[in-house]
This record gives structure tokens, sequence and C-alpha cells, in this order.
């Protein structure tokens, strides 16, 4: 008979906090290149009270007879037990995976190079035919980690299942996300339908201006890092000058950012360190990572921007709200809102020539190219999340399947995906449908701010200040919710069709 002690929610939570402080924090050594091991098991099993089955049954419990905000704050925390059981019964296996992965070396030229090296050396490769060199060396060494990537997407898929009592997956997360998966891909599809003219035209010039003539007619994704740099325009977006232009564009709304003492900017180059930025709130408001690793490029702005609006809503909450309201979430589609918005200041042509002194005609230039890139990743992810509500629909009865990958992004991009790159471009719950909800509504909201800010919206303290209200609110909001405030319903595309010139 197990003796281990059952929480109430209120101690629950409190425990909960200081276990994923430890969980970000090791996350965080591990993303930026601190260690080259990963021990996220040996923090997992040091809580091991924290997630059982017994704990699990008395939040639910408790969910159950509890109403309005406080049942959704219950929900939240039993939500959090059941992911922690997951991660509990699977740590080990996962930290073999990370740890393999970061001890896999890819040799090229004469070089040894970790594998996030080389993708990141994707980025700066001048040379087409080098990058495709390496793309197929790192995509060959990526898909060799498929059969511990399957075997723990299985565990993983089984666990889930028989915690909830959902065994769908799609229905799963559309009850956790309150949305209907198939209704938003139908309507994201439905708008990338109707600027296929338009993101024709812009694919054939940018292509061409970024891969040059002697790029296959359909190239392969090897080369994608290397336009989401705009490699060709990096003698006006140095690396440089990229924190400092970064800096006074968030200054101007208000935020200075390397001031804020709950925001902590790792910045720094490192072999190991993931080429992808991210933010990592380890315990919001208090202790906030802002993570980049700058390569050159425009890209790099984007990314700082990006990044800097997830760290402002995370170390903007409100303190006093209680930590699931800081923390955790139904989903991530909220803050995806504040990255996005902030990262759509590249796309105005008035931040190029206010930054880096362009004429009116290279800064509608230079914004179009940011409106290319937007498009593609639009039309990317919109395939993304039609290939993984496929593939999580016959998951049950056919197990991890790349049938229809690659073609579906092909399709939508003009780009060629390996096939065998399915699993490491597949982020766990459905993210791809939170990052497209976040495009939604931002868009929604730049026109918001627009009308009620003007056409400067992104240089405006104003804007600031309506920000700075909705950080406060934490987690609590749904993507959703905010929708309805600045008056759209949820699935109105029509400020995003505009945004990209359709």
């Amino acid at each position: 008979m197990s003796t281990t002690a059952v929480r109430s929610p209120a101690e629950y939570e409190s425990v909960l906090q200081r276990y994923l402080f430890e969980r970000s924090e090791e996350g965080r050594a591990v993303r930026v290149g601190e260690k080259e091991v990963s021990e996220q098991a040996a923090i997992v099993a040091r809580y091991a009270d924290l997630f059982t089955r017994d704990q699990l049954e008395a939040l639910r419990g408790a969910e159950q007879e509890a109403e309005g905000d406080e049942r959704e704050r219950l929900t939240r925390l039993r939500r959090a037990c059941e992911g922690g059981i997951v991660a509990a019964e699977l740590a080990e296996q996962d930290d073999a995976l990370e740890n393999a992965i970061l001890a896999a070396r890819v040799a090229w030229r004469g070089e040894e190079l970790p594998l996030r090296s080389a993708q990141a050396r994707l980025a700066v490769l001048d040379a087409y035919g080098d990058r495709e060199e390496l793309g197929v060396l790192h995509g060959e060494a990526n898909a060799g980690f498929n059969p511990a990537r399957i075997e723990l997407l299985q565990a993983g898929e089984d666990l889930d299942a028989e915690l909830t009592g959902e065994p769908d997956p799609v229905r799963r997360n559309e009850d956790q996300k309150r949305i209907s998966l198939r209704e938003l891909e139908r309507a994201l599809a439905s708008a990338s339908e109707a600027f296929t003219d338009r993101w024709e035209r812009l694919r054939a010039k940018w292509f061409e201006r970024l891969l040059g003539p002697e790029r296959a007619d359909v190239p392969s994704s090897s080369h994608v890092s290397y336009m989401r740099r705009l490699s060709p325009l990096e003698p006006i977006y140095t690396r440089e000058r990229a924190l400092d232009v970064c800096l006074a564009t968030l200054t101007a709304l208000g935020f200075d950012v390397e001031s804020e003492p709950n925001i902590r900017l790792d910045l720094d180059d490192r072999p190991q360190k993931s080429p992808r930025a991210c933010v990592i709130a380890s315990d919001p408001p208090k202790v906030v990572h802002l993570i980049t690793r700058a390569q050159g490029g425009l890209h790099d702005y984007q990314a700082f921007l990006h990044e800097a609006g997830h760290a402002l809503h995370y170390a903007g909450c409100d303190p006093s709200l209680p930590y699931t309201y800081r923390r955790l979430s139904r989903d991530h589609a909220l803050t995806e809102i504040y990255s996005y918005i902030l990262e759509a200041i590249s796309r105005e042509p008035g931040w190029h020539a206010e930054h880096f002194g362009l004429s009116g005609e290279e800064s509608a230039e230079n914004a179009e190219a940011t409106t290319f890139l937007e498009a593609l990743l639009y039309r990317r992810y919109t395939a993304k999340l039609r290939y993984e509500l496929d593939f999580w629909g016959r998951f049950a009865d056919e197990g991890a399947s790349p049938e229809g990958y690659s073609e579906a992004l092909e399709a939508a991009t003009g780009v060629r995906y390996r096939p065998d790159a399915y699993l490491s471009d597949m982020d766990s719950g459905f993210y791809s449908a939170d990052y497209l909800r976040a495009w939604i509504r931002s868009a929604q909201l730049r026109e918001h701010l627009i009308s009620e800010v003007g056409a400067d919206w992104w240089k405006r303290a104003e804007t600031g200040e309506r920000l700075r209200a909705l950080f406060l609110e934490g987690t609590r909001p749904s993507s959703e919710e905010i929708a309805g405030r600045i008056g759209f319903e949820p699935l109105d595309t029509r400020p995003l069709l505009a945004e990209l010139g359709s």
C-alpha cells in the first residue's frame, strides 16, 4: 500500500512551481550549450511523489467540485499532473535521445560538427552546392534518431490516452485547446488558397533573388534557413547592429528590455547552442530567459523581436496571480500573439527606413522580403497542420507514418522536404495550430492597433501600454477571448490576408 502523501491543490501548486523551475533551468543549460549532458531524469526522480495516480485523482476530484475560475485553475493543475506522470515515466528515454543527439557529429570537409552546429551552418553558407551537400549529411544524421523518436512518441501517446481517458489524440487536443482543429485547418487552408497567386509571384521573385539561378526548380529544405536569414541583405542587417536596433525598437514602445530585472538575456554563440531562438519562462515573472543565436541577417532582428514578445509577456504578468496563471496554459496560442505582433514590426517599411537609412523604395522592397518569409512560413504551417491531423488520425492503426508529409509541404511552399524529417519537424500537442491561431490573432491585433493608435503603432508608447495591460493577465485568457475583446471572430482571416497582400 502506498504511503505517498496526496497534496491539496494549493500545496501541489507550490511544489509544482519548484519542480518546473528546476526542469526549465536544466533544459535551458542544455539548449544554450552550457551542458552537454541532460539530467532531467534525476530531477523527475526527486519529485516522484508529485506525479502519482492518487495525486491525479485527488486533483480531478477537486476540479469536478469547483466552479468558474477556480475550476479552470484546477483543470490546468490536473493537466500538469498528467504531463508530469508522462514525463516521469519517459524521462530516462528522453534524456537518452537528447544526449545521443548532443553527442552526434557530422563529418564535413575536415570538420566534426555537432548536429546543431551543422544545422546552424546551413544558414550562413553562401554557396548553393555547399548547403545542398551539408544539408544531406545533416538530414541523414538527424533521421538516424527516428527509431528512438517513434518509441518515445508511441509511449507518450499510450500514456496520454490512459491518463485522460480519451483515446483519440485529435479530440484530446481539441478538448485541451477548446477549439475544433479541423475547423481551424479549413479556415487556414481557405486563406492560403486565397493568396496563392500573390504567393507564386513572391516565391518566383525571392527564390531567384535569394538562391540565384543555379537553384533547382524545387530547392530542398537545406536552403530554408539561408532564405530566412535573407542572406543577400546581410550587409544592411548586420549581426553587430541587431541588439542595438531591437532594443531601440522596443524602447520606442516603452520597453527597456536590457534593464528589465526579470528578463535574462543569453545572446552568446556556443557550439552546442540550439540555433532556434526561444524564451524559457522558468519562474514568471521573476526568471525569464530570452535566448538567441545571432548569425547575421534580418532573421536575427526578427528572432529577437519575436522572443522579446514572449519574454515581456511572462515577465510582465501580475506577480499576485496564482502560479498557475503565471506559468501554465492550455496551449501556446496566447503568448504567440505577443511574439508575432512584435516581430510584425520588421514588416513595416517605416521601420526599415528609420533604423537602416533606406529610401522609401528600398524600405518597401525589404519589407516585401519579410512578407515573403511570412507567407512561406504560414503556408508551411498550414500544410503541417493538415499533415499532422492525418498523421494522428491514422496513428492508432498505422503507427508513425511519413505518408503525405513531404508532398503536402512541397505543394504549399515550393520547397522539397525530406520524408524522413517528419518526426523532428513535429512539435508536440499540435503546436502548429497554436502558431497558426497566433498568425490570425496578431494580424487582427495589428489592424486594431492601426485603428486605435495609428499607422505608426509600431513606434508609439501607447502600443506598449496596451500590450502591458494584456501581459498583466498572464496565461489566464485564451487566444479566442482576445479576438472577442478587439472585435473579431476567432477565425476571421481577413486581416491576415490583407497583411500578406492578397
